[in-house]
């Protein structure tokens, strides 16, 4: 985990985005190395940042953390506190912290993870940055900080082998560890390549715009979707079926470029956001991802210049061509759909996309 010391940049008051994460495994041993962007921010309190790695069991939280203190790139005059909300079969031996200048304590019980008792480790250690080993049983949602406290970076970590066993029969805590994860790391991928397409996609089911990261004993695995598209891309336009609108819509967010200036076809509702501009709207799908209770719309901004005959909740086809351009809540470049037309039609038989079952009706 690359982060400069204050030698290296005095003016450094906060850590900003950990921008990349390389997982390399040698001799059965995970190595990482990560690059960190710094910067300062003249007059401001000096935010400390806090890295929160989610996953089970056996997913390789430790050696992640135990591997990132031991660099030397990694080393500062300031201590690093390290949360630990469950203890595995490895541990951070004492010689490893003594040498780092790091500190370990343990959270044993959900209960005790408080604002309270963490900020009694700030009084305690005044660390210069916190790691915390999350506990995978525990709800994601519950992790509240003190206020000098800045959650920088959430890492998911996934042991392949175990995946689909959690994904079948604890769909809804693994749902909650990926929702708000900038990255998702798969480890102990050998012998699963055809399966990480569709691992890929239920990730990105519930995360789109996390980055997902396959590794086996070689190093990264290279995963797409493009032999796991249920559609023609040939086709003009392109056909989009329950099912097929939403892997468009995963792979459009990934490979933009693939599509522009291609049209495609798809019933959806219609979404009309107020913070949009007159002659733009959002047409497209509910997703489900754990459960009925948990859905969520996948559409993309939409250009037409009759969105005042369209209201909220309608069913529309829509045929548009894809284009690419800044877009403010893809935090950069993304598809926009610009309208050949937009007529009314009935609701489908399927509504909900399901990305664990392909459905081949409207």
């Amino acid at each position: 985990m690359r982060i400069f010391s204050a030698e290296e940049d005095k003016e450094c008051q906060a850590y900003r985005s950990l921008k990349k994460i390389s997982i390399l495994w040698n001799d059965s041993k995970y190595y990482y190395s990560e690059v960190v962007r710094v910067f300062g921010m003249k007059g401001k309190v000096k935010m400390k940042p806090v890295y929160i790695i989610n996953g089970f069991l056996d997913s390789g939280k430790t050696d992640f953390f135990r591997y990132t203190i031991a660099q030397p790139y990694f080393r500062s005059n300031g201590l690093t506190l390290i949360i630990v909300c469950e203890e595995g079969e490895n541990d951070y031996e004492e010689k490893l912290l003594k040498s780092t200048n790091s500190v370990k304590v343990v959270v044993e019980d959900e209960s005790d993870f408080t604002v309270a008792k963490l900020q009694s480790f700030e009084n305690k250690y005044n660390p210069e940055r916190v790691l915390i080993e999350f506990n995978g049983m525990w709800d994601p949602r519950a992790i509240h900080l003190p206020k000098n406290w800045n959650i920088e970076q959430q890492i998911t970590m996934v042991n392949c082998s175990t995946f689909e066993m959690y994904y079948t029969n604890m769909k809804s805590m693994l749902v909650e560890q990926i929702r708000k994860s900038d990255m998702i790391l798969f480890n102990r991928c050998d012998g699963f390549n055809e399966k990480l397409p569709a691992f890929k996609r239920n990730v990105k089911a519930v995360n789109q715009q996390a980055e997902v990261i396959f590794e086996d004993r070689n190093g990264e695995v290279d995963v797409t979707l493009d032999e796991d598209l249920p559609f023609d891309l040939k086709a003009d336009p392109i056909e989009l079926n329950n099912y097929g609108y939403g892997m468009f819509y995963l792979d459009a967010l990934e490979h933009a470029d693939r599509y522009k200036g291609k049209k495609v076809r798809f019933k959806a509702l219609v979404a009309k956001p107020k913070d949009l501009p007159k002659g733009r709207f959002v047409p497209g799908r509910l997703s489900m991802n754990c459960c009925a209770q948990d859905m969520q719309f996948l559409g993309f901004a939409c250009d037409y210049d009759k969105t005042d005959e369209l209201n909220e909740k309608d069913w529309v086809e829509v045929t548009a061509e894809v284009g690419k351009e800044f877009v403010k809540e893809y935090n950069g470049e993304g598809p926009v759909l610009k309208a050949v037309s937009v007529v009314p039609t009935t609701e489908p038989s399927n509504p909900v996309v399901d990305f664990t079952q392909p459905i081949l009706s409207d």
